[in-house]
C-alpha cells in the first residue's frame, strides 16, 4: 500500500521506471547485439535517449519517430561526412578523426534532423560516434562482412527501432493508464455513507449522492445514531400517548404491549422515528440521482465507531460528513473520521446549494490525496462544469517546478482542467478567488507531522471566512485504528 501510495507521485513513478525498465531494455538490445560483431559505441547515445524518452514520457523528445529518426539521421550525417572525408572534402588524418569531417557530421546532424522534424541531443552522439567505429575493420553480420559505418547505422536503427516499440507500449498501457492501475479512487470511492449529523446533513448527503452517481455502481447510505434528544423524544411521545406523567404511571395494557421493557420499547420509537426521517431523504435522491440509497439507524456506541463499523457492513468505502467544529477546531467526531481507515470528506456547506459546477481543488504537494481530489472534482462538476487545480508558491522561481506538478496530476484526469500557479499565501489566494467557485477542495494535511501543524495549522483551519462550499478529503489507510473521539 505504501508503495502505491508512492508511485501516485508521477514524479516517483517515472525515477523507479527509469531505475527498473531502462537497464532491462538496454540489457535485452546488448544480448541481441552479441550476435553481431556491431560495434560497442552504438550503446551510450541509446541509453541517453532511453532514459530521456522514459525521463519525461510527455517531453518534446518523447516521441518513438523522433527517438528512432534522430538516432538514424545522426548516424547517415556522420556515415555522409566520412564519406566526403574520402573523396578528399575535410581531409583525411591518419590514425586520427579529421576535424573538418567532425564538423562536418555536426552540420550536416542539424541540417538533416531539422528538415525532418527528428531533432534530439543523441543524434549528435551517433553523428561523431560513427566517424569513429568507421575507422575499424570490416563487421561481421550474421556470417556476412558489412562496411562498419553502415552496419554501425543499421545497427542504431534496430537498437533504436526495439528501444522505441517497447516504450511506446508501456506508454500506452501503463504510463497513460495509470490511473487504473495506481489511483484508488478511480474505481472505488463509489459507495458512499452519509452521517446526517446536523443542520447541513441533507446538503452532505446531496454532496455524496453526487460523488457516487459519477460510477455505475454507485450506491449511498445514510447513516443516523440516535443521541440522547432523540430518546428522550420519543419516551415524551409514548407517554403522552397514553396520558401518562412517567412510566411508572403506563396502564397495564401499554406494558404489556412491549412486555414491560419500557426502555427498548423507547429506543425503537426513536429508531422508527430516525428511519422515517432518512427514508424521506433517502426517497429524494433516488429521485434526482437515479441511484441505491439505504437507511441505517443505530441505537448507541460512540458515533465514529458505529459510522466505521456500518461503512464495512454495508460495502461502503467513501465517508463522507458534515464539517463539525467545536471552538475553531474540529470536533471529536470529524477527527475521529479523519483517524480511521476509511477514506473520508468533511463537507462544510455556507452557500445552501446542492450542485456545485465550478471546482477549485487546491493542491499543496503531488500524492494519492491531490489525485483522489481531481477525481472527486471531475465528478461534481460532471461535462457541463469546469475544474481548476491551483498550488500557491512563495518564490518565482518555483513556477517551472508547480507548473510540471500540475501537468503531472492533470494528465490522467478524463476531462480538460485548467490550472493554475498563484505566488501568493494560500489564505489569501483563497480569500480573492473564492468567490469564483461553487467549492473548494483540500487535503486534510494528514500526512504532516504535529510538529508541522504547530508551526503552520492546516489550511482549513484558517479560512473560516471563506464564501464558498469547502470539502476536507482524507484518504484513508487500512491499518489505522486511531479513534480520536476517544483520545479527546
Amino acid at each position: 500500500m505504501e508503495l502505491r501510495q508512492w508511485a501516485e507521485d508521477t514524479t516517483n513513478l517515472l525515477h523507479l521506471t527509469t531505475l527498473l525498465l531502462v537497464p532491462v531494455l538496454i540489457a535485452l538490445v546488448t544480448q541481441i547485439t552479441n550476435l553481431t560483431d556491431l560495434s560497442f559505441l552504438l550503446f551510450p547515445p541509446l541509453a541517453s535517449g532511453t532514459y530521456t524518452l522514459f525521463a519525461d514520457p510527455e517531453g518534446q523528445y518523447s516521441s518513438p519517430r523522433t527517438f528512432v529518426g534522430g538516432l538514424v539521421a545522426g548516424a547517415l550525417a556522420g556515415w555522409v561526412a566520412l564519406e566526403l572525408s574520402l573523396l578528399g572534402i575535410g581531409g583525411v588524418s591518419a590514425g586520427a578523426i579529421s576535424p573538418l569531417s567532425a564538423g562536418l557530421s555536426i552540420m550536416l546532424c542539424g541540417g538533416l534532423t531539422w528538415l525532418a522534424g527528428v531533432e534530439e541531443p543523441a543524434a549528435f552522439s551517433t553523428a561523431l560516434l560513427v566517424l569513429v567505429s568507421a575507422r575499424g575493420d570490416a563487421v561481421l553480420v550474421f556470417g556476412t562482412a558489412v562496411d562498419p559505418a553502415a552496419a554501425y547505422v543499421a545497427g542504431v536503427a534496430v537498437s533504436g527501432g526495439l528501444v522505441a516499440g517497447a516504450f511506446a507500449v508501456w506508454r500506452r498501457w501503463f504510463y497513460e493508464e495509470r490511473a487504473r492501475y495506481l489511483y484508488g479512487t478511480t474505481q472505488a470511492d463509489d459507495h458512499v455513507l452519509v452521517p446526517m449529523r446536523g443542520e447541513t446533513s441533507e446538503t452532505t448527503a446531496f454532496f455524496g449522492a453526487q460523488l457516487a452517481a459519477a460510477h455505475d455502481a454507485g450506491k449511498v447510505v445514510l447513516l443516523d445514531v440516535v443521541d440522547d434528544a432523540e430518546m428522550a423524544a420519543a419516551e415524551r411521545a409514548m407517554l403522552d400517548d397514553h396520558d401518562a406523567a412517567t412510566p411508572e404511571d403506563l396502564p397495564e395494557s401499554a406494558r404489556a404491549s412491549f412486555d414491560g421493557d419500557f426502555e427498548a420499547a423507547v429506543t425503537d420509537r426513536a429508531a422508527a422515528t430516525a428511519a422515517e426521517r432518512l427514508e424521506r431523504h433517502a426517497a429524494r435522491l433516488r429521485a434526482r440521482f437515479d441511484l441505491p440509497c439505504e437507511v441505517v439507524v443505530a441505537a448507541d456506541g460512540d458515533p465514529t465507531r458505529v459510522a466505521v463499523e456500518t461503512a464495512r457492513a454495508t460495502n461502503s468505502d467513501l465517508l463522507v460528513t458534515p464539517f463539525e467544529t467545536e471552538d475553531g477546531l474540529l470536533s471529536p467526531f470529524t477527527r475521529g473520521v479523519f483517524a480511521g481507515p476509511l477514506d473520508a470528506v468533511a463537507f462544510r456547506s455556507t452557500t445552501g446549494v446542492d450542485a456545485w459546477r465550478r471546482v477549485l481543488v487546491l493542491v499543496a504537494r503531488p500524492g494519492d490525496s491531490a489525485h483522489a481530489m481531481i477525481d472527486f472534482a471531475e465528478r461534481l462538476a460532471g461535462e457541463t462544469g469546469g475544474v481548476s487545480v491551483c498550488t500557491c508558491i512563495d518564490a518565482e522561481s518555483d513556477r517551472r517546478r508547480a507548473e510540471t506538478k500540475l501537468a503531472n496530476l492533470v494528465e490522467t484526469a478524463t476531462g480538460p482542467i485548467e490550472t493554475r500557479v498563484a505566488r501568493s499565501e494560500v489564505t489569501a489566494f483563497l480569500g480573492a478567488n473564492a468567490d469564483a467557485y461553487d467549492l473548494v477542495l483540500m487535503g486534510s494535511s494528514g500526512d504532516r507531522s504535529v510538529a508541522s501543524r504547530l508551526v503552520s495549522p492546516p489550511t482549513f483551519e484558517r479560512i473560516q471566512d471563506v464564501q464558498c462550499d469547502v470539502a476536507i478529503v482524507d484518504r484513508g489507510d487500512a491499518d489505522r485504528e486511531v479513534w480520536a473521539s476517544q483520545d479527546g
